[in-house]
């Protein structure tokens, strides 16, 4: 596969992405993939995109973290309202 194919991949991805969002987690995997798959060819791998799979799992390492926080103080006020 060349490098063209996979930029045009990974351009199709983001396309769909822009019309219709979906889970982020499932776009990290894909262009994370992509990614790989260029840097297994020896291919050149795009500053902007490698940039935008760091961002994407930093976005998602505060989504879990701000999720877990939430079911924390959840907790407290399901215990405390008990009371």
């Amino acid at each position: 596969m060349s490098f063209e194919d996979k930029e045009a991949e990974l351009g199709l991805l983001l396309t769909r992405f822009q019309n219709e969002p979906e889970d982020w987690h499932e776009l990290y995997q894909q262009v994370r993939l992509t990614l790989n798959e260029l840097k297994a060819y020896g291919m050149p791998l795009p500053a902007d995109l490698v940039e935008f799979e760091r961002d994407l799992e930093v976005e998602l390492e505060a989504r879990k973290e701000a999720e877990q926080r939430r079911a924390r103080m959840d907790k407290v006020i399901s215990e405390r309202g008990k009371r």
